[in-house]
């Protein structure tokens, strides 16, 4: 696999190719990729008046200059040597350097890759126009410079057919050196690809001290053949995406969303605190249905903001939906899904065929805690934006580095933290802690603590880690009113969160590691026999889209000013006032 293409294609020096007689090639090809470069790098051009399998003779392509050479196979061998060779040009450079026809896509891609640009899927075939001619003077019409970057892309990655073929080695190499680690390709009887599934044995790990709350998604590959790229992903105490599993298929359907669910469900149990958060794709909903009939299912409030913004508009009914998908209390949400259906019954209606249990936060049956959109599967989706493209061996190692950085960097940022709780809770508590100096409290009885803050008085008990507004048994960290009624008590207010946002959950989260394969070990020959050739491509009509269209709200928001933020009256800064300043 990627030892093979690093043997194959050596990093080009195009300064060390000159040519002398009696050199010897392996190949008749290989002497002429040496002539095409020595084109390219010398700009002239050469015809080919005599070419068989013993004899290979090229001459300058302007009639009448004594540039030419010479070589032949000696006996039997498969080797050239080159015989003759005037390197010396008798014709006008004006005239030599008027055609190119040697320097093929191939071969300007090989110079492309070694000695120009870079490859990365944000550079177009007009770049690498503009570089050749720039460095040699080689003029390219748009789809020479668009097979010129392909090749040069294949040379770095492999063939995008490649890539499915090193799919079962690539595997069992992943699973060699990740111990726990869980892999499953699906091919059809014609050995062609259908499904992937992939989670790494220090994401399964990890995931027992994560909250139990999965969000899933899907996003479409680029490329010839298509398919869909799945995710799983948690949530760590942090508030940082917790990679769990990744699928490859075909499209999003019934069969291909039950197929990476009964994978899942091997790394996810279902139980009753499992909760899955995903768009309002039917297929998703049926297959949780039946792999996960246990567990909660929650669907993103973003995209019903969508679906509501473009059905009915925003303005205040949008205001409304938001303020009721949010409520913490019975009372609240009813009172605000009540002024819904007098203002506008068709919306009313649709929310709650939409299933109020799935969108909003105070119906849910199980813990979502703060987790109400898929929003951390979206920005998976874009730190994996640039990969989409690639060959799908290559996406699976773009991940694989993802990780290993991933779990690094946080473990080491999880030992260094010197609080019981984690950096994000701290922060998020923080505010807290201000407004709770601010209210009043009160004693009512062993168990409860009365607590006001501004106009609004709740009860709370800390036994029991409840408050009556509802924040501290949904979220599971200390609300105002329970910072307010522990300080009063006594009582430390760090006991009051879930062991989920403590440090050393975190560390334990991140404990694992995510190791690299190690080619130097052979794969069995029972691995390298396993057949897996890419899948018949499905091109729809048209030109095909890189981008997705973006939704009315997302370009709402693009465009949206940025708030101003308060400035300090003590220390000129912004982010607080002069209350809470800790400069002065």
């Amino acid at each position: 696999m990627e030892s093979k293409r690093t043997k194959t294609f050596t990093k080009l020096d195009m300064s060390s190719l000159n040519l002398a007689v009696g050199q010897r090639y392996e190949s008749k090809e290989e002497l002429e990729k040496i002539l095409k470069l020595l084109t390219v790098r010398d700009r002239f051009d050469f015809d080919v008046p005599i070419s068989r399998p013993d004899t290979y003779i090229v001459t300058c392509w302007v009639h009448g200059c004594r540039w030419r050479v010479r070589a032949c196979r000696q006996g039997q061998s498969p080797e050239f040597y080159i015989r003759l060779y005037d390197a010396e040009h008798t014709c006008s450079v004006t005239e030599r350097s008027n055609r190119s026809r040697q320097a093929t896509a191939d071969i300007l891609g090989t110079i492309y890759r070694d000695l120009i640009g870079d490859i990365d899927p944000s550079v177009r075939p007009r770049h690498v126009g503009v570089a050749i001619n720039k460095h040699f003077g080689i003029k390219m019409e748009y789809w020479k410079a668009h097979r010129t970057l392909k090749f040069a892309r294949e040379l770095e990655m492999g063939s995008l057919e490649r890539g499915y073929e090193d799919l079962p080695a690539y595997l069992h190499m992943i699973r060699r050196a990740n111990r726990g680690t869980l892999t499953r390709l699906n091919v059809d009887d014609s050995g062609r690809f259908k499904y992937l599934f992939i989670a790494f044995g220090a994401s399964i790990g990890g995931f027992n001290f994560m909250r139990k709350v999965v969000v899933v998604d899907g996003t479409f590959l680029h490329g010839k053949y298509k398919g869909t790229l799945l995710t799983a992903l948690a949530q760590d105490g942090n508030f940082q995406i917790f990679p769990l599993a990744f699928g490859v298929v075909d499209t999003e359907n019934d069969d291909s969303w039950q197929w990476f669910f009964t994978q899942s469900k091997l790394v996810v149990p279902d139980n009753n605190g499992l909760a899955l958060i995903s768009d309002r794709h039917k297929s998703i909903g049926k297959a949780i249905r039946k792999v996960y009939p246990l567990a909660a299912r929650g669907i993103c409030t973003y995209h019903l903001y969508k679906n509501i913004l473009v059905r009915f508009g925003g303005g205040n009914l949008f205001r409304l939906v938001k303020k009721a998908a949010n409520c913490y209390r019975m009372d609240e949400f009813q009172s605000v899904f009540d002024e819904i259906e007098t203002l506008h019954p068709v919306l009313h209606g649709y929310l709650e065929r939409a299933d109020v249990r799935m969108w909003a936060r105070v119906h849910f049956p199980g813990d979502r805690y703060n987790l109400t959109t898929t929003n951390i599967a979206e920005s998976m989706n874009k730190v994996l934006a640039k990969t989409r493209s690639f060959p799908i061996v290559r996406i699976l190692e773009e991940i694989r580095l993802m990780m290993t950085r991933w779990f690094n960097d946080r473990r080491e940022d999880a030992l260094a933290m010197k609080t019981t709780l984690t950096r994000g809770v701290e922060k998020l508590l923080e505010d807290r802690v201000s407004g709770a100096k601010q209210a009043t409290v009160q004693t009512i009885d062993s168990r409860h603590i009365q607590v006001i803050c501004g106009s609004s008085l709740h009860v709370v008990n800390l036994d029991s880690k409840r408050c009556t507004c509802r924040r501290f048994d949904i979220d599971k960290l200390p609300c105002i009113h329970a910072i307010a009624a522990a300080e009063h008590k006594n009582v430390s207010r760090v006991s009051l969160c879930h062991p989920y946002y403590f440090g050393r959950f975190l560390g334990n989260a991140y404990a694992g590691s995510v190791m690299p394969n190690d080619f130097a070990v052979p794969v069995p020959d029972d691995v390298g026999i396993q057949v897996c050739t890419p899948p018949i491509p499905r091109n729809q009509p048209g030109r095909p889209k890189i981008s997705r269209m973006k939704s009315c709200l997302e370009v709402a928001s693009e465009k949206k000013r940025r708030r101003k933020q308060h400035t300090c009256s003590l220390c000129k800064k912004e982010g607080h006032n002069a209350k809470t300043c800790k400069n002065h």
